[in-house]
Parts: C-alpha cells; structure tokens; sequence
C-alpha cells in the first residue's frame, strides 16, 4: 500500500508556471506507475500525466502536451508536475495516482492523495 500526499497548488495568474508534488509512502515507490489527474468544480476527475516505474515512459493529455511534464525521483519517492503557461481553464484540484503497474492513462490506478487546489486568475 502506498500513501500519497500532494503539495504546491496555489493561486498563478494566467500565463503563469506552478510546480506540484506528490509524496509518497513506503518502500516500493519505484514499483508504481504514478500519474496526476484534475477535477474542476461540476466536472469529472480527468487524467493528466503518467509515468512509467523507471520513468522512461510518459503521457499526457493533449490539453497539456508541451505546457506541463511529470517527472519522478525514485530516491526521494516523489512525483512532479511542472506546470508552465497556464490557462484559467487548468483551475481545478490536482491529485496524484500510484498503479501497480503502467499502462499511460488506462493505468489501474489504485491509490489517490487528497488533492491540490490549483487557481489560475485570468
């Protein structure tokens, strides 16, 4: 079992770059795909990025290619996400997922944190 904590959401202005994280529990972290997904207010929690174990492996969806990057530190057992020119239509709360195993989106994500805010002003 895997504990997921996320941090880093905030309140950017349009065009703006905010990082999260997500922290992980346990010492089989690098055996999990891990991926963030969003919910905006009234709408459905949607994937955003995953990564493979090793990290060799990425997708995004195609609302994000090119604007943000997940990323993974197998030593500190954390995931990122790198989140760059950013629209008011990114306001949502963030989570972060762990799979046991990766498969991009369709990953059989078992595990969930709490979530973070992220606003973008416009």
């Amino acid at each position: 079992q895997v504990q997921l904590v996320e941090s880093g959401g905030g309140l950017v202005q349009a065009g703006g770059s905010l990082r999260l994280s997500c922290a992980a529990s346990g010492r089989t972290f690098s055996s999990y795909g891990m991926g963030w997904f969003r919910q905006a207010p009234g709408k459905e929690r949607e994937f955003v990025a995953a990564i493979s174990r090793g990290g060799s492996s990425t997708s995004y969806a195609n609302f994000v290619k090119g604007r943000f990057t997940i990323s993974r530190d197998n030593a500190k057992n954390t995931v990122d996400l790198q989140m760059t020119s950013l629209r008011p239509e990114d306001t949502a709360v963030y989570y972060c997922g762990a799979a046991p195993y990766y498969s991009g989106r369709s990953s059989p994500w078992a595990y969930w944190g709490q979530g973070t805010q992220v606003t973008v002003s416009s």
